[in-house]
This record gives C-alpha cells, sequence and structure tokens, in this order.
C-alpha cells in the first residue's frame, strides 16, 4: 500500500505560550523577534495585503496611534506576505495620497514584516484555509515584557479591527498584573475593578463587611474603585 505523507502541521500557538521565535527582514531593517523587544509588551499583528483598502485604514489608524501605544511600553510589528518592496511602495502611497478620517500625511515608523515564504505568519497561525490560503487573517498578538503571549484576536478578511478595544484591552492586561485584579464587561480604566475571589469564607466574611473600600454583591463577586490616576501612575510613561 502506498504510503501517504501528510503534510506538516504547525500548532498554534496558545495564550501563556512563548511568543515562537523568528529573525525577519522588514521595513525598519532586521529584527530578531520577541528577543529584542524584551521589557517591552508588543502587539504583532498581521494583515491580508498591501495595497488594499481595510488594511490601509487600519496602518493609519495604528500609525496614528502608536504614541498612545508607547505611552504604555507597547511597540507595534506588522506583517504581511508581501515582500519588502510592496511594503515600501505601500507605506509611501499612504504618506502621500491618502487623506481618511482626518488623517493624512501618515508616516508608519513601526516595523512591517516581510513574510513571502509564509513561515512567520504559520508559526503564528494567521494563514486560515477557511479564509485564504495565500494571505493572512487579521491576527493580533499581545505579547508581555517576558516574551510570553497574553491575548489573541483573529479578524477575518473582511472586518476591520476596533483599535479602541486594543488599547483598551493592553491597559487591562497591565492594570491586573499591576494591581493583582480583574477587570469586569466592559471595564474602562476608571472603572471598578474585580477583586480576586477569596479563598476561604473568612476572608469573605471580611469583605462582606468592608463596605468602605468594596461592593460586593456576593461572596464570590467583589469590585473596588481603581481610579484612572492610580492606574495611569503605575503603568503609564514607564521606561523599559
Amino acid at each position: 500500500m502506498e504510503q501517504v505523507i501528510q503534510p506538516e502541521i504547525t500548532p498554534m500557538p496558545r495564550i501563556g505560550d512563548k511568543a515562537p521565535e523568528f529573525k525577519a527582514v522588514t521595513t525598519q531593517g532586521e529584527i530578531d523577534f520577541p528577543k529584542q523587544y524584551k521589557g517591552s509588551w508588543v502587539i504583532l499583528f498581521s494583515h491580508p495585503a498591501d495595497f488594499t483598502p481595510v488594511c490601509t485604514s487600519e496602518f493609519m489608524t495604528f500609525a496614528s496611534m502608536s504614541k498612545e501605544f508607547k505611552d504604555y511600553n507597547c511597540e507595534l510589528v506588522g506583517l504581511s506576505v508581501d515582500g519588502l518592496y510592496s511594503h515600501i511602495a505601500w507605506l509611501r502611497t499612504i504618506k502621500e495620497k491618502i487623506e481618511y478620517k482626518g488623517m493624512k500625511d501618515v508616516e508608519v515608523k513601526f516595523p512591517l514584516i516581510e513574510d513571502i515564504t509564509m513561515e512567520v505568519a504559520k508559526k503564528y497561525g494567521m494563514i486560515q484555509p477557511g479564509e485564504s490560503n495565500t494571505k493572512a487573517v487579521r491576527a493580533v498578538f499581545f505579547i508581555d515584557p517576558k516574551g510570553i503571549i497574553r491575548t489573541i484576536l483573529y479578524y477575518p478578511l473582511s472586518c476591520g479591527r476596533n483599535f479602541d478595544e486594543l488599547l483598551r484591552t493592553l491597559i487591562a492586561l497591565q492594570t491586573a498584573d499591576e494591581f493583582s485584579i480583574a477587570t469586569p464587561a466592559d471595564w474602562r480604566p476608571g472603572d471598578e475593578v474585580i477583586v480576586p475571589t477569596a479563598g476561604s469564607c473568612g476572608v469573605a466574611k471580611e469583605r462582606m463587611e468592608d463596605k468602605k473600600n468594596m461592593k460586593c454583591y456576593d461572596w464570590f463577586f467583589c469590585t473596588k474603585k481603581l481610579t484612572k490616576t492610580e492606574i495611569e501612575s503605575k503603568i503609564k510613561n514607564r521606561k523599559k
């Protein structure tokens, strides 16, 4: 019987995994990922193709918000399976010709990875055959200063990303780490945060009695106030 050779399958990275390592050529020179970003948060994101409208709107928004991300010690790194010269030409076109929603003369200064072999895209599960075998979907990976994947978001080719949500998620992750709390549905900086569930009935009773600092809906669901100023004093504009 003839042996059937199965195609090699690369497992998709998961939350809590170390970010897969790679070296690549980008519009800002060569990068060694995630090694050279140690100490910083990174948002690694993919887009389907250069010179496409949804991707153009996204890159203009990322570039326009890059300082906001940097204020929270976060670097941006983009990727598509196009070549370097295509990247350069597209980014030049964005700066010189495109005006959208008040954004114009937008210069993309963060690196955009050339991935014509799809090596990096495959490592990160960015190629989704149900969408396309030759284009990366709109994947987003939040990677912490230790090189650990903390959040993964996937969008189809047709759906542009919500950038307010990307920034909110970054701040929520850092707030949870800094204050040892969790964030409830639709949380924004300044909203109440969730106190971790009590480990014993005694601790739960103490919480229920501490009405000044906490609001308890039941033993397993308590919140407390955490102001935007408190959050920003700890995590904003923090150097590497």
